[in-house]
């Protein structure tokens, strides 16, 4: 995770107060496929490329405090992809768990993941449980993948899981609440995020935490992912920190919360 800092790095990480940084930060990391084609390069060897940032994003990340970083590495929709593509993804997978589970463990990393997991190749499941277990005691830093992951599968499993417990008679209709929904889904027991980046210049959720972003910030560059480095990361927590976060209440309240 050990990252030379450049000029740029440096100043900007020193404006960041780090009283103030957000506890969970996610990413939708867009644009391996177009940073591919750009260079006249097979889209894969976007996501190849796409490894390096999710480094520097996490060492950045963990510098600064984030105590959560949540990435976007593959979606449900996703699996409609060319087969060649996809089994690509899922090898590059399998290769960086198994290169990085050590210095993740050493940098006090815990690796979770989310998503419809059953649906991954089996090699791809037993690298991932692997690592989670190896990294399962670490708390310095949470760092959850969310692969074949979609809010509306996470929300529909939820909803089939209540309408169950209703059934079976387990819980009534009145202990449905926001806190039991947060309960259910696969985000339970992390903190929802109060910032949600997504690069490529696109200025879409595409189906990712639609539940837990309801309050969180969003912020948007134009930089495709595999060009995404800790300078990146750190402009979006610095235009974080000059938000004015409301929660629905006005300014006055605010100022004067009696």
């Amino acid at each position: 995770m050990n990252t030379p800092h450049t000029s740029t790095e440096q100043e900007l990480r020193e404006r960041i107060d780090p009283a103030r940084v957000p506890v969970h930060i996610a990413v939708i990391m867009d644009g391996n496929g177009r940073w591919a084609e750009n260079k006249g390069e097979h889209r894969v060897q976007g996501h190849v490329n796409g490894v390096q940032p999710i480094r520097e994003t996490l060492t950045g990340a963990t510098e600064i405090g984030i105590k959560y970083l949540t990435l976007y590495a593959f979606s449900t929709e996703n699996w409609s992809r060319p087969k060649a593509e996809v089994d690509a993804l899922m090898e590059l997978l399998v290769n960086t768990l198994a290169s990085e589970v050590s210095e993740l463990h050493e940098n006090g990393v815990r690796l979770n993941a989310i998503g419809d997991l059953d649906s991954l190749p089996v090699g791809c499941r037993g690298a991932l449980k692997k690592a989670m277990d190896h990294t399962a005691g670490n708390m310095r830093i949470t760092l959850t993948l969310a692969l074949s992951y979609s809010a509306r599968w996470d929300i529909l499993r939820m909803v089939r899981g209540v309408a169950n417990d209703i059934k079976e008679g387990r819980i009534g209709m009145h202990d449905i609440d926001e806190k039991a929904i947060s309960a259910r889904l696969s985000t339970s027991g992390i903190p929802h995020p109060e910032l949600l980046v997504r690069t490529s210049g696109e200025h879409r959720i595409s189906n990712f935490l639609l539940w837990e972003i309801a309050y969180a910030e969003l912020w948007f560059t134009p930089v495709l992912w595999p060009d995404f480095r800790k300078e990146h990361l750190y402009q979006a927590v610095l235009d974080f920190q000059q938000r004015e976060r409301r929660f629905g209440r006005t300014r006055e309240q605010l100022q004067d919360p009696q």
